[in-house]
């Protein structure tokens, strides 16, 4: 690696890469009632929308394991964003096209699902090889872009609709798609190294062998869980407990949560060599479960919301720092250590409000016990790095271990 290559310009790649992901995650949800409108899907049917997103990331994860490093970094992300577009396009148009226009939505939402699950995969090892000084805090800074994504895509689609009305939405599914569209030539013509050389990184066999690697799966599983439970059960919470309208739910509830979200990661990112990682995601679980405690146990509305809101600040750091501590524990993992950590995240964020909507349903539908339940994620996450620090308290120590 050379300091004459421009990696500023591989990081905005990057950034619109977790844009990208954000557009692809947050568009369609906020079109369900529309579908139902005008389609006739049953809102069970629409259920299946998300579900099918998540397991396509969970697929496109396992088998970037094997084939990310064999293909390349730049073929692989070049796709992402292109697949990314087309779905976003093709949903326009499909769902007009088959009889049934839920196959023709399932089928777009299935393309950038690819895509999504490749920026998953890709994005973070992709940086990490770049030779900048501070990992950690451009890791941190690198996430923050998909919360500012999914503000922008919330706020963003909200004007849109109230301008020109939600039955123009086909004429904005195209819009977002023009930012993968242009990114796809950033990461043309943008450097790209390789994380570790061809034969140095880690089989998949070692890596699923050490403890230490099957600790850092935990913590990733709780932080998707913790991280996504909040976010997809934000609005409803809003909207049941302060009696708002979804638009204000929408602004209210997820889009408070991405902002705050926005702001830790963008703070680590900034003073993350001032800050020891570990003990600030210590600090973020415990403050993760006052939250989710506050918005499942508190009586008052108001302070229900801004614990809420609040958890976003709490489990911004989750995600990266995760990251950030496994490659730092494990500098032979690869591609393989990355897509095993992205697929444990989408996992926590796949179960994680599913178990909490089960629970929920099965205590006459009291969104607040289901909340409580979710407490638990962040708890396991505590315990998981406090074992972290009293086994492996140095880092040396870790390194050794797991090479």
């Amino acid at each position: 690696m050379t300091k004459t290559k421009n990696y500023k310009k591989t990081l905005i790649a990057c950034y619109l890469g977790f844009i990208t992901q954000a557009i692809t995650s947050n568009f369609a949800p906020l079109l369900f009632l529309t579908f139902k409108d005008s389609y006739g899907i049953s809102l069970e049917m629409i259920a299946l929308i998300p579900l099918v997103f998540y397991l396509t990331q969970l697929l496109v994860d396992l088998v970037a394991v094997k084939f990310a490093d064999r293909v390349g970094y730049r073929p692989c992300v070049v796709v992402s964003q292109l697949v990314s577009a087309l779905g976003l396009i093709l949903m326009a148009f499909l769902p007009e096209l088959f009889p049934n226009a839920f196959v023709g939505i399932i089928i777009s939402v299935v393309l950038y699902a690819i895509g999504s699950g490749l920026v998953e995969v890709l994005l973070s090892p992709i940086v990490e090889a770049c030779p900048f000084d501070n990992k950690a805090g451009v890791m941190s800074l690198l996430h923050s872009f998909f919360c500012w994504g999914s503000v922008g895509v919330i706020l963003g689609s909200t004007i849109f609709f109230a301008i020109f009305g939600i039955e123009n939405w086909k004429f904005l599914a195209i819009i977002w798609a023009l930012v993968p569209l242009v990114n796809t030539v950033n990461f043309l013509s943008c450097p790209i190294e390789r994380l570790v050389e061809d034969g140095e990184g880690m089989r998949t066999a070692q890596l699923l062998k050490h403890p230490v690697f099957l600790l850092m799966i935990l913590l990733m599983i709780c932080a998707g869980a913790s991280e996504a439970t909040m976010t997809q059960w934000a609005s409803a919470f809003t909207e049941s407990a302060l009696g708002v309208s979804k638009n204000v739910g929408d602004l209210a509830g997820p889009c408070m949560f991405a902002i705050f979200m926005g702001i830790a990661r963008v703070f680590y990112g900034k003073f993350s060599e001032k800050l020891n990682l570990t003990k600030v995601m210590l600090y973020c679980g415990s403050l993760c479960v006052v939250c989710y405690l506050t918005a499942a146990l508190s009586p008052i509305p108001i302070l229900g919301l801004f614990g809420c809101a609040l958890c976003g600040l709490s489990v911004g750091i989750m995600w990266p720092g995760t990251l950030c501590i496994s490659s730092q524990k494990c500098p032979k993992g690869g591609t393989a250590m990355f897509a095993f950590l992205a697929l444990a995240g989408d996992l926590g964020a796949a179960t994680g409000p599913s178990m909490v909507g089960s629970i929920a349903d099965a205590v006459g539908g009291n969104l607040k016990t289901g909340l409580l339940f979710a407490t638990l994620f962040p708890v396991v996450m505590i315990v998981g790095l406090l074992l972290l620090l009293k086994k492996f308290g140095k880092s040396n120590q870790l390194v050794n271990h797991i090479k």
